[in-house]
């Protein structure tokens, strides 16, 4: 065994102008070393990968890399069909091209659900068209001809490796059907495998947006609104420009742009600008507050009804009425907003961290007036993204000073902009009714609203199809704050509300919330009232784990449980949340979680994943509040903002449901259940309800 540390690598990385390829463990442990001689020349076999004449292989990731570790996983299905070593493959950021990719964004959970099948047939192509090529020199038929790690062998015991038939095996036909591998033959899927860029991460490489840097590149920062709805009358730069490094201040549109040979000083640029400003229609976080109240007391329209729900709620025992709300959000990226642009009156280049390259590579050729075809789009690894980088606003900007300018311009928030010029998740509000008839649940009302987003609701998940009389209605309140999808869209506060409400039916008909939730399941399993659009079977599977390995019902003492159970982005999770008495104050120690996705890609990817949600659920429920007063946020900066703090996320204990199953999606499932599990458990523990986010302001909490 080697140990290689980083001065050593760099030593044996710098002996010749090409460099080895090196596999080792960049985190320090001891581990072999393989050496392979880099290619001196490359041969293309489809859109996906590469193959060096030393048997190297490059493979082209598609999507932008968000965090959710893509970049690794989507090459994992191609390197699987391949058959070829992963010690032998290098990765490349594929740039955007929809002629050779398909879906280039992320978001929604969906990059590995949606390329599942389109890679590893990217794969197997390759390895066919290599086993083809293998046959025809040695005059047999491919059929006697198999593979093993970049290695075709055939009859009497002849091998040739992938690096000497690659150019054989390009001139080869495309072969239109090719088999996959079953699940039983993975040697990559399904194993653990380090993210292809941590070693970059580790040592401080330029991965990321804001660490762009071009010749003759400027800084700029850009003065915005102080308020939504107001716009620039007038302003004075003399102070600004005084600023040691501050070179040009350019007006476009409603915004000042300071541009500036770093950073800093176009920071300082800013903040030294003396704009004047309309009046503005200002909103408050009152008016949100009264105008969506005032929604749901009218209801809104119908998505979903089954049954009779007001003749059930005539006849009923009892009913119960809760309303939940929650506020608007900032997605806080660990990196803020950036972009990079170049635009001249031939061409315009961008490059930075974007979910949806294509999209603003259209609108950047419209604002432009320049045609699409000439608009180039970089992806960058993205610090966070969270939906925030959907939008493409801060590359726009970019483009539109860099035009102004003529010059190549690395554009940057600060946090203060991040905060306050931001995307936001909407507010939204959720007003649930129950009837209760000789025990049971006769009939289900939710009634939702949310500010500028449309359907506040998922009418189709659970519990539909489990009640005999069930209605769901949404309405939209329209704002001049923008708001946009906050991961999980939709699903991260309504889960927390239904499943806080599903906890008080259940204790309001004297039943366990677990037991409970399996009844209204067997229901829709059984004998589903209307169209059924979620997998009953999938969501029992998880809530017995989940039940399961949490010790549901049997935990004594200072240990206080919460359940809660959600489908989104065609995954089931269940979660169990455990809060105990500290000094007075509850406080959440652990998390039992239970996931099906189907086959899980990169299993210590898939905990990152799982894990990172259920604590973006909880710090989010439990502390981050968010308000406007006159068209501004109070909340400007982390000093004022509140997170989870490191020293409060709990232990997080995941377990995957064994499936062979297509895989479904990851970054984003795990977070819904999270709040209501919590919600729950804090109930257990103090007895007080939550019905609004977040849930620091009803209770005193450690921290």
């Amino acid at each position: 065994m080697t140990e290689l540390r980083r001065r050593s690598f760099l030593k044996i990385s710098g002996l010749t102008a090409g460099g080895f390829f090196i596999g080792f463990n960049f985190t320090g442990c001891k581990s072999s070393v393989d050496v392979k001689a880099m290619p001196t020349e490359w041969t293309d076999i489809n859109a996906f990968l590469q193959i060096g004449d030393t048997g190297i292989v490059t493979i082209f990731s598609p999507n932008p890399e968000i965090g959710q570790n893509i970049k690794t996983s989507m090459p994992m299905l191609v390197a699987e069909e391949l058959d070829v070593a992963w010690k032998d493959v290098m990765v490349k950021q594929a740039p955007l091209d929809l002629v050779k990719y398909t879906r280039q964004v992320a978001g929604g959970s969906q990059s590995i659900r949606q390329g599942w099948e389109s890679l590893r047939t990217a794969g197997a192509t390759a390895r066919q068209m290599l086993v083809n090529a293998a046959a025809k020199s040695w005059g047999v038929d491919p059929s006697l001809c198999s593979t093993n790690e970049g290695i075709v062998s055939g009859p009497d015991n002849k091998t040739i490796g992938y690096g000497e038939l690659a150019k054989l095996a390009a001139q080869e036909p495309v072969p239109t059907d090719v088999k996959l591998k079953e699940v039983k033959d993975f040697k990559i899927i399904s194993k653990d495998t380090k993210n292809v860029d941590i070693e970059g991460i580790i040592t401080g490489k330029s991965l990321f947006g804001i660490d762009t840097k071009r010749e003759g590149m400027r800084y700029a920062s850009v003065l915005r609104p102080p308020s939504f709805g107001q716009e620039l009358i007038a302003y004075d730069d003399t102070e600004a420009k005084a600023i040691v490094g501050v070179e040009r201040i350019e007006k476009f549109g409603n915004k000042i742009a300071i541009i500036a040979t770093d950073t800093w000083s176009a920071m300082k640029g800013q903040k030294a600008l003396k704009a004047t400003w309309t009046e503005g229609n200002f909103e408050s976080t009152t008016f949100h507050d009264e105008k969506m109240a005032e929604s749901l007391s009218k209801k809104g329209e119908t998505k979903r009804e089954d049954g009779d729900t007001a003749k059930a709620m005539k006849l009923a025992d009892r009913i119960i009425e809760k309303t939940y709300e929650a506020p608007f959000l900032p997605h806080s990226c660990l990196e803020p907003m950036n972009f990079f642009a170049h635009v001249t009156e031939e061409k315009a280049d961008l490059y930075g961290p974007i979910q949806t390259p294509d999209w603003t590579r259209s609108r950047v050729a419209e604002l432009l007036e320049m045609e699409k075809e000439k608009v180039f789009i970089g992806m960058s690894r993205m610090g966070g993204g969270f939906g925030r980088r959907l939008y493409g606003d801060f590359a726009l900007e970019a483009a539109e000073v860099s035009k102004i300018t003529g010059l190549p311009i690395q554009l940057v928030f600060s946090r203060e902009d991040d905060m306050t010029a931001g995307t936001y998740r909407p507010a939204s509000k959720y007003k649930f009714r129950a009837a209760i008839k000789d025990g049971q649940m006769t009939a289900y009302e939710l009634d939702g609203v949310i500010m500028n987003n449309g359907n506040s609701t998922r009418e189709q998940n659970f519990p539909a199809c489990c009640v005999e009389n069930y209605k769901v209605t949404s309405s939209n309140v329209e704002s001049n704050i923008t708001t946009g999808a906050w991961r999980a869209p939709i699903a991260n506060f309504l889960a927390c509300a239904e499943q806080s409400f599903i906890d008080e039916v259940a204790e309001a008909v004297d039943k366990d919330p677990v037991a409970f939730r399996l009844e209204l399941l067997e229901r829709a399993k059984t004998n589903p009232v209307g169209d059924l659009e979620y997998d009953p079977d999938k969501m029992i599977g998880v809530i017995k784990l989940a039940a399961e390995k949490s010790g549901w019902g049997t935990k004594v003492g200072n240990v206080h449980q919460g359940f809660s159970v959600y489908y989104s982005h065609n995954s089931y999770v269940a979660e169990v949340a455990e809060v105990a008495m500290e000094t007075g104050s509850p406080v959440v120690k652990k998390v039992y979680c239970a996931v099906d996705c189907g086959i899980v890609v990169n299993p210590i990817a898939a905990l990152n994943q799982v894990e990172g949600g259920i604590i973006d659920g909880i710090g989010h429920a439990m502390y981050s509040e968010f308000k406007f007063e006159n068209g501004r946020t109070t909340r400007t900066n982390f000093d004022k903002y509140r997170m989870i703090k490191m020293s409060e996320a709990p232990e997080v204990e995941t377990h995957f449901v064994q499936s062979e199953n297509d895989p479904t999606g990851l970054g984003e499932p795990t977070l819904p259940p999270a709040g209501g599990a919590v919600a729950n458990a804090l109930y257990q523990a103090t007895r007080q309800r939550h019905y609004r986010q977040p849930f620091i302001q009803d209770i005193s909490l450690l921290g």
